[in-house]
C-alpha cells in the first residue's frame, strides 16, 4: 500500500493488518511517509535481509505494530527485534517441496510464520505453492499464507479455515491489484463478503 486514497478506501473494509514494502527493489516500495492508520489495523513493515538499525529506524519512523522479514534472517536477529516492541513475522519461500524443519529453529522467536511461493524475487512474485503441502504444517505457530492468492481461491480457503491448520492471516497482494501498489477496492470487498459469509 502506497497510495492515501486508496489506502483510505481500504480501511473501510476493516482489515487487520496493512503492508508496506521497505526494500527499495520492489515496485511496491514506500518512499513517503505513511499516512494515518486507525490503531485497530496494524501497520506491518516488510523488510528483506535489512540489518537490525535499519529496521530499528524504520519502525520508530512509522511507528509499526510488526515487521515482516522476507529474507535470510537469522533466529537471532529475530529475537533481538522483539526488544522493539514489535510482533514478529518471519516469512518462508516454499518451492514445489519445503522442508518444514527448518521452522524449528524459528519457533521460540516469531510471533508468526508466512509461508510464500519461492520465486524470482522474495515475495510479490503473484504465484501460488501446492496447498496440499500444508497438510505436513508441524508447529503450532500461527501462520499467514501468501503467495498469488485471488479471488478463484475462496472455496479452498474455506476448507482451510475450518481445518486443523492454524490459519491466522490471508495475504491479498497482487490478484487484487489494478497496478503495483494500488488495490482494487470492488474486488477485495467482494472477496471479503463472501469468505466470511462461507465461513461463519
Amino acid at each position: 500500500m502506497r497510495d492515501p486514497e486508496n489506502i483510505a478506501a481500504l480501511l473501510a473494509l476493516q482489515p487487520d493488518y496493512l503492508g508496506f514494502i521497505f526494500w527499495e527493489h520492489s515496485k511496491r516500495f514506500v518512499t513517503e511517509p505513511l499516512p494515518p492508520i486507525p490503531e485497530t489495523v496494524k501497520k506491518v513493515g516488510v523488510f528483506v535481509d535489512a540489518n537490525t538499525s535499519t529496521l530499528k529506524t524504520r519502525v520508530e519512523q512509522h511507528q509499526l505494530d510488526a515487521v515482516q522479514l522476507h529474507g535470510q534472517e537469522a533466529p537471532e536477529q529475530c529475537e533481538a527485534l522483539k526488544a522493539l516492541g514489535v510482533t514478529i513475522i518471519k516469512a518462508f519461500a516454499v518451492g514445489p517441496t519445503f522442508d518444514f524443519s527448518v521452522l524449528e529453529a524459528y519457533e521460540a522467536h516469531c510471533d508468526y510464520f508466512l509461508l510464500d511461493t519461492k520465486g524470482k524475487a522474495p515475495g510479490g512474485n503473484g504465484l501460488k505453492f501446492n496447498w496440499e503441502l500444508l497438510r505436513n504444517y508441524p508447529s503450532t505457530t500461527p501462520l499467514f499464507l501468501s503467495g498469488g492468492i485471488g479471488p478463484e481461491d475462496a472455496a479452498a480457503l474455506q476448507e482451510l479455515i475450518k481445518s486443523e491448520l492454524p490459519l491466522h492471516a490471508i495475504d491479498l497482494n497482487s490478484k487484487f491489484e489494478l497496478q503495483p501498489g494500488l488495490k482494487d477496492i470492488t474486488a477485495l470487498q467482494q472477496f471479503n463478503t463472501q469468505l466470511r459469509c462461507n465461513t461463519m
